[in-house]
């Protein structure tokens, strides 16, 4: 691949393809405009005393602004660090610890849950916050909260060589973007790639999908997400625009798939697709311009949704936050069945092998084992953590996925399960350790073991068996609303059972037995989908314990 970086893609764009760009439910912008608004950005950034391999924090809902601060970071060598918007403070504290945060870009939707680690603030971590909505600022350029509007003068003010200079100094193999992850391990761990393994997958999504300067490329999933993240590159790199839902919701989703004719989707989960082909307007909505859908799911559900949307070739795809997100992606040119029933070859600038997991011996096609992957769009490495990225990354350059895969005869790859004690709810990686770690914390919890249980809307979920302390008592909803409010919603355990032992295997407790206990309970109850989960609204008290 040639050294190209992220802001020499973007540059390119505006003057080649100028009658294509970017749209968000709060803005439009061509590519000409987004280039001259991303440089004025990076003389903010400037400003405020960012540098070349700073990291610099996003925690806004998906807006202009989500690609705006990230190009702008990208085009003077800061590393951008986005933030999950859903999020709690002590999950959010962790991430501004870990990744050594200095300027934060948010709005004031997010001051509630970020009080404490504000500046100024007792125990405060951060030294500059942009809160891009704000009228006031409290504390200068180098430390304290800006508003907008001083953001904007700063930039006004500040002579453009600086961030020239660094642009011209930026390298391919430069850190661009940390994205946080949940492995096995019970804390998030953040996968830096570099301006080079950006670039590869975006130009190899592109090739791929034979995106053109008539395509419009629509997803809805968020820009902390490595999948937002991927689509945009793949439509600056393809010529295309870059279409997003903003903050999810099916009604807006289909509104917008329609009236910018979108011609070219990434829902990707059945969480997010199945709300859209179930909205009462879609029978009556024009979707003639969609050629081609990526989702992921089991092959009964690509079936029906394929069903759903004839006209359109839908596509399934395999990868993770280590991979950049697409590794392999099916072929519009596969008939329908294969399509359905597989994620297709590695992309162009990737190789994939499935091997036994003990002995690192590849398998035959048709045996299951695990998925291993080498190539542009693998990570660096793991932030602060060299140990979990020599354990991961072999010495020839193989990352060891945890994933179990199939492969067909033609190379074709199928997910099957994850072989590591992590859960998938929704399409968020969910580590047990880390609820289990949580959960631990209350103080009537003794020994905590969690496990996913089957769930017709998020594919599973958690559910939590807790061995109380001698002397103490507890109810499943109190340990539910312990959670609730205190972690990400996607990470509370929906079921608490109480046990008295534990299915052992020599000193292991034998999580496969939980798992068919939870799930020969909840097929006997005839119970498929877990409660909603809705978490309070932050408190004085939240604030003060942050």
């Amino acid at each position: 691949m040639p050294d190209l970086t992220v802001p020499d893609l973007l540059t390119a764009r505006a003057a080649d393809t100028p009658g294509q760009g970017v749209v968000f439910p709060d803005g439009r912008a061509g590519y000409p405009e987004l280039a001259a608004q991303v440089e004025r950005v990076a003389r903010g950034l400037w400003a405020i005393g960012v540098r070349p391999g700073d990291p610099v924090g996003l925690l806004l809902h998906g807006g202009l602004d989500c690609l705006r601060f990230w190009l702008a970071a990208s085009s003077i060598g800061a590393v951008t660090v986005p933030l999950n918007v859903r999020l709690r403070s002590r999950e959010i504290a962790y991430v501004i610890s870990d990744a050594q945060l200095r300027v934060l870009v948010t709005t004031s939707a997010f001051e509630p849950v970020l009080r404490g680690h504000l500046p100024g603030a007792d125990g405060a971590q951060l030294g500059t916050v942009v809160v891009t909505d704000r009228g006031t600022d409290a504390g200068g350029l180098l430390g304290g909260l800006l508003g907008g509007s001083t953001f904007d003068a700063a930039a006004a003010g500040t002579d453009p060589a600086g961030p020239a200079g660094a642009r011209a100094a930026l390298r391919a193999d430069d850190p661009n973007l940390m994205l946080y992850t949940s492995g096995t391990t019970s804390r998030p761990r953040g996968c830096v790639h570099t301006h080079r393994s950006l670039v590869a997958e975006g130009e190899a999504v592109a090739d791929r999908l034979q995106l053109t300067p008539d395509d419009r490329f629509w997803t809805p999933l968020p820009m902390f997400h490595c999948g937002g993240f991927d689509v945009a590159l793949a439509a600056v790199a393809g010529h295309c625009g870059f279409v997003h839902v903003g903050t999810f919701d099916p009604g807006r989703a289909l509104r917008q798939l329609v009236d910018e004719r979108c011609t070219v989707g990434f829902p990707a989960f059945e969480t997010i697709w199945l709300p859209v082909l179930e909205h009462p307007d879609f029978a009556g909505a024009d979707l003639s311009a969609l050629r081609m859908v990526i989702n992921i799911g089991s092959p009964e559900r690509m079936r029906s949704m394929q069903a759903r949307l004839p006209h359109a070739v839908q596509l399934s795809c395999l990868g993770m936050t280590e991979s950049f997100g697409f590794c392999c992606v099916g072929s519009p040119d596969d008939p329908a069945e294969v399509r359905a029933t597989t994620s297709g070859q590695p992309l162009r600038h990737m190789e994939a092998m499935v091997v036994d997991p003990e002995t690192g011996v590849e398998v035959a096609p048709g045996v299951p084992g695990e998925f291993r992957f080498r190539g542009g769009s693998r990570l660096s490495h793991y932030h602060r953590d060299p140990e979990l990225t020599a354990h991961r990354i072999d010495e020839s350059g193989w990352f060891a996925s945890g994933d179990q895969v199939v492969a067909d005869d033609h190379g074709r790859l199928r997910f099957l399960t994850r072989l590591g004690d992590i859960l998938k709810v929704g399409g968020e990686n969910v580590a047990a350790a880390e609820i289990e770690g949580f959960l631990s914390e209350h103080p009537a919890a003794g020994i905590v073991a969690v496990v996913g249980a089957p769930d017709a809307r998020y594919g599973e979920v958690a559910a939590a068996f807790v061995q109380l302390r001698r002397g103490s008592v507890a109810t499943e909803q109190e340990l539910i609303e312990f959670c609730l409010g205190a972690v990400a919603t996607y990470k509370v355990p929906r079921y608490v059972r109480f046990v008295d032992e534990w299915p052992m295997s020599g000193t292991k407790v034998q999580k496969f037995r939980l798992r068919a206990l939870i799930t020969e309970e909840l097929s006997h109850r005839g119970i498929t989908e877990a409660p909603r989960m809705i978490p309070p609204p932050i408190t004085a008290a939240d604030q003060s314990t942050a």
